[in-house]
């Protein structure tokens, strides 16, 4: 086992303790106090030394552990411990490694060599002063004009920082012992309460809250001045410390990758945690709208929507400890997220909620959404009028240049053109849009892409059990006599012996007035159903009854079976009601299409009973079922009621399980 001994005096320090793998590595972390003891991770086997070591002690610590390796992960200016450290791996022969934090630069700050140059340029401004460069050197400060009155420091709260403030003169009420890290919000109010004209800060990085401070600053007005390191400070950054382990011990470190759910996309709506995760990340990934949204100064971007590419770019840059992945509106909802975290089982995944665009819009238009159905049209075919009809309530993504306009007229052509929508436009952005409207009034207006919109409809009342009346069906005449209908009660035999499933694909093959189609259709909402016929009259009739129940997910196919059938999608059922012979090619080409397709079939006439009983047996159907069903009516006649006897039907049902 490998040997590491860690100063993890920073944020990358500890960091680094927790990504390291104890199974392979004997760690031991040196920390200068209880404190920083107690800002370690919970890493079993960790060994600590809290304590201030001297130059003689560390070099008794190397000469009795024989590291392998050294890290020197202190503070950049903390330079008299990093000679020490130095001195003590040279005289020992211990490999020294020194993790440096990225520099840093802001337009508008004053950049100053030392505290001396500091003071003389706060001399120079009026106004009171933050400082936030700890207590270890706050005599130096105390050249300041008016140090006790216009001079505030933020410290650790520790009894030492306290005790250093008050020895340098400050005022009680001008100590703010606080632990970060800080937020720009919270400096700014810091700011704001104690009516500083001045920051002070030293370069310490994005993991030393620099952005933050320095946009603080700029928001309130105030001065940035900024104390540089030291000139000799090399070394290496986080990412070359992990290729040079990696490399060096052969070991695997896995990477954080947090999956964070920006919201409707302006800052303002994002939550804390996905802001903390953004800034934190050595390494944003996402499409490029959102990116130019949320990155800030100095990051690392990468432009990439599909997961594979996602997967693949974080697996061959192991530069980079720290990737986000920021994904529009919530990780849960439509999101890339469920396709991307099977992709990174290498890696340590935060999925990170955020408000989705369900609910912002529901909160903009003063409603709930616990009722609300859920879909997309943002590349993907819904029949969203299906939908609405169904649920009465549906909240749509909607992508495209024309998608709400496509949207309307969707439900328009569907005699839902009374549906009333409330669309979200850019939503967040202070170019937000809210606008609602019938489907009609709003169909020739111009929104832009990636809109959202909630439709609302009164319901039909549609009967859940099958077997629909025979009078709800339009039947039509000729001189050769009604178009042919499976009756009510054989329907729905039929329909329950077909067990079909919310997305089934089926095919009614005979359709004759459509009754079995529609029921069809209305049982597989989710789905989709072909209804062959090859009377042109009948073709008309399904046309008919579709509009009548305002069913939108049949296609209606006119012609001859099985020649009609060749081109359709691979049904998962099918209904064959009726046939001018053939009925064995018929099967045939189905079980070619899928082999587990469930078929059901009626038979009146004996020889169709014949040739279906023969293809049972033909076909090697394993769940198969005959069943032969009588009818009969009652009827008025004078004061009584007669039954009158329908035609005895034979149905079918086949299946290779």
């Amino acid at each position: 086992m490998y040997k590491l001994c860690i100063f993890a005096g920073t944020t990358e320090g500890r960091e680094l303790v927790e990504m390291l793998p104890n199974d392979k590595i004997s760690i031991m972390v040196c920390v200068a106090t209880e404190y920083g003891e107690s800002l370690l991770p919970n890493v079993e086997g960790l060994e600590i030394s809290a304590k201030r070591l001297t130059s003689d002690e560390m070099t008794e610590l190397f000469e009795s552990k024989r590291f392998d390796m050294v890290i020197d992960a202190t503070h950049p200016y903390a330079e008299i411990v990093t000679q020490n450290i130095k001195e003590s791996c040279t005289r020992t022969g211990t490999e020294y490694r020194r993790l440096i934090r990225d520099s840093e630069s802001i337009d508008g700050a004053m950049l100053v060599r030392d505290i001396a140059e500091a003071v003389s340029c706060i001399n120079s401004i009026q106004g009171n002063v933050l400082l936030t460069t700890g207590s270890k050197e706050l005599e130096k400060f105390t050249d300041i004009e008016g140090f006790t009155d216009r001079v505030y420091a933020r410290v650790l709260p520790m009894v030492e920082s306290v005790g250093m403030c008050e020895k340098a003169g400050l005022k009680p009420s001008h100590i703010i012992a606080m632990q970060g890290p800080f937020t720009k919000q919270m400096n700014v109010a810091t700011m704001k309460s104690i009516g500083a004209s001045v920051m002070v800060t030293k370069e310490s990085g994005a993991s030393g809250g620099f952005y933050e401070k320095a946009q603080a600053a700029e928001e309130a007005g105030a001065k940035l001045i900024v104390i540089g390191r030291p000139k000799d400070n090399e070394g290496l950054s986080f990412p070359d410390i992990i290729k040079l382990l990696e490399s060096r011990f052969d070991i695997s470190i896995r990477r954080d990758v947090a999956i964070v759910g920006i919201g409707p996309g302006s800052r303002s709506c994002m939550t804390g945690e996905a802001l903390d995760c953004i800034r934190n990340a050595e390494c944003l990934i996402g499409a490029k709208r959102m990116l130019e949204a949320v990155a800030t100064q100095g990051q690392v971007q990468y432009d990439a929507i599909l997961p594979g590419d996602i997967a693949d770019f974080i697996a061959s840059h192991g530069n980079f400890r720290r990737f986000a992945v920021v994904m529009s509106g919530d990780t849960g909802f439509y999101s890339g997220t469920k396709k991307l975290l099977p992709l990174l089982d290498k890696c340590n995944v935060n999925v990170i909620p955020g408000i989705s665009s369900l609910s912002y819009l529901c909160a903009k238009a003063g409603t709930s959404y616990e009722n609300v159905h859920l879909t997309s049209l943002h590349g993907r075919e819904t029949d969203i009028a299906a939908k609405v009809r169904k649920h009465g309530r549906v909240f749509t993504l909607v992508g495209g240049d024309d998608g709400i306009k496509k949207l309307c007229r969707m439900l328009c052509e569907s005699g839902l053109e009374d549906a009333w929508l409330t669309v979200g436009e850019r939503m967040s952005y202070p170019d937000e849009r809210i606008i609602s409207g019938t489907a009609a009034e709003l169909s020739d207006i111009d929104f832009k892409p990636l809109s959202a919109a909630l439709i609302e409809h009164e319901t039909q009342k549609t009967p859940v059990t099958q077997g629909l009346p025979d009078t709800a069906f339009q039947r039509g005449s000729s001189e050769k006599g009604a178009v042919p209908m499976t009756k009510s009660e054989v329907r729905a035999v039929c329909l329950s012996k077909l067990r079909l499933m919310p997305d089934s694909v089926c095919w009614d093959i005979g359709a004759g007035t459509g009754s079995v189609a529609i029921e069809m259709a209305l049982a597989a909402s989710c789905g989709h159903v072909y209804a062959i016929e090859k009377n042109e009259e009948a073709v008309e009739l399904i046309r008919e009854n579709i509009r009548r129940f305002g069913i939108t997910n049949i296609s209606v196919v006119h012609g001859n079976a099985p020649e009609a059938l060749a081109e359709l999608p691979a049904p998962t059922h099918a209904f064959i009601g009726g046939t001018s012979g053939g009925m064995r090619d018929i099967i045939e080409l189905l079980k070619a299409k899928n082999n587990s397709v469930r078929i059901t079939a009626t038979a009146i006439a004996v020889e169709t009973v014949a040739e279906l009983s023969r293809c049972l047996k033909e076909f090697g159907f394993n769940d198969k079922e005959v069943v032969q069903l009588s009818v009969a009516r009652g009827r008025g006649v004078g004061a009584y009621t007669l039954m009158t006897a329908q035609n005895p039907i034979y149905i079918f049902t086949m299946q290779e399980a």
